[in-house]
C-alpha cells in the first residue's frame, strides 16, 4: 500500500486527457452500469476498498501545489 505523495505518470496523464467523450457516450449506452456511483464494490469489492484506502492515504503533487497557490 503507498503512503504519502504518488509518483505522476505523463503517459497515464495524457491517456486520461485524450480518451474521447463519444468512447464515454457508447459505453453507457451498451453497458447499463458503467459510470454509476458504487458498482466497484459490487463488481470486485477488494479492488474497490483498496482503491478507497489508496486514495485516503495518498496525495498527488499537484494537488499539493493547488493548495499552496490556492487564495
Amino acid at each position: 500500500m503507498k503512503f504519502g505523495i504518488r509518483k505522476p505518470s505523463l503517459k497515464k496523464s495524457i491517456k486520461a486527457r485524450t480518451t474521447g467523450k463519444l468512447k464515454r457516450k457508447v459505453k453507457k449506452a451498451v453497458v447499463p452500469f458503467y459510470g454509476k456511483k458504487g458498482t466497484g464494490i459490487v463488481k470486485n469489492p477488494k479492488k474497490a476498498v483498496y482503491n478507497k484506502v489508496y486514495h485516503r492515504t495518498s496525495f498527488s503533487i499537484f494537488g499539493l501545489f493547488k493548495k499552496l497557490f490556492k487564495k
